[in-house]
């Protein structure tokens, strides 16, 4: 089997793909991605959040086993949690179906364990860089902090899942707990700065398109008007 054959990769939308009949689900248009190995059989899910088992069903029927999870950062609507007075399903009901490993950039570690209530030596904390094998696809983690502390985009294969670092229009907001203006300049421009024009998978789908090269995201999207640090911060209102 050739390597892009191998590859399994799936986008799938909250509210439509996964979590059908939750209203905050499709109010929210949350992406989750599976990604795996087809000949090995081992996947991946990215950001579970709402109907895990959904998710996990989904992967097993296409003849996949869940392998493990990647956490782009701690916010309820990718791992699970409370929010807005709604307590939301994530993790900790994947975790109740299969023990896997969850891997966690390490500034993020406290803030899911908090969030989801799974103890912090259940996490697989990671550095900037690390590389998490699923089979024969290696998928590099990214630390890009901005949105949280311990965002993080994953990169393979000629994609970029990007979290809520970078939108197709946008970028993730800075003013909650733990987001920071300038890191979120920096953790941009790095993206923009990747070899080889991935394609950018975005954390929700807030645009026509569900995904766009990222040559074409820093052509359209307003956050790479700004060339310097004194101009990104007027854009966003500091």
């Amino acid at each position: 089997m050739s390597e892009p054959d191998r590859l399994y990769f799936r986008q799938l939308l909250s509210g439509r793909d996964f979590a059908a009949n939750d209203v905050i689900a499709q109010q929210m248009r949350n992406f989750a991605y599976l990604i795996g190995d087809r000949e090995t059989g081992d996947c991946v899910v990215v950001d579970p959040a709402y109907a895990a088992n959904d998710l996990l069903d989904i992967l097993e029927n296409d003849g996949l086993h869940l392998s493990g999870v990647l956490v782009s950062h701690h916010h309820p609507d990718h791992v699970g949690g409370s929010m807005m007075g709604f307590e939301l399903k994530g993790l900790a009901e994947l975790l109740e179906r299969v023990s896997v490993p969850v891997h966690v950039n390490t500034h993020e570690a406290d803030w899911v364990s908090r969030v989801t209530g799974i103890p912090l030596s259940d996490l697989t904390s990671h550095e900037h860089g690390d590389k998490v094998a699923v089979g024969a696809v290696d998928i590099e983690l990214l630390h890009t902090p901005g949105h949280t502390p311990g965002s993080q985009c994953f990169l393979l294969d000629g994609r970029l899942v990007a979290g809520d670092t970078l939108f197709l229009e946008g970028c993730g907001r800075t003013d909650f707990p733990g987001g920071d203006v300038d890191e979120m300049f920096r953790s941009l421009q790095a993206l923009a700065a990747l070899p080889g024009d991935p394609t950018v998978f975005p954390g929700h789908w807030y645009s026509q398109e569900p995904s766009a090269s990222l040559s074409d995201v820093r052509k359209t999207n307003y956050v790479y008007r700004a060339s310097n640090l004194d101009q990104w911060r007027m854009v966003m209102g500091g």
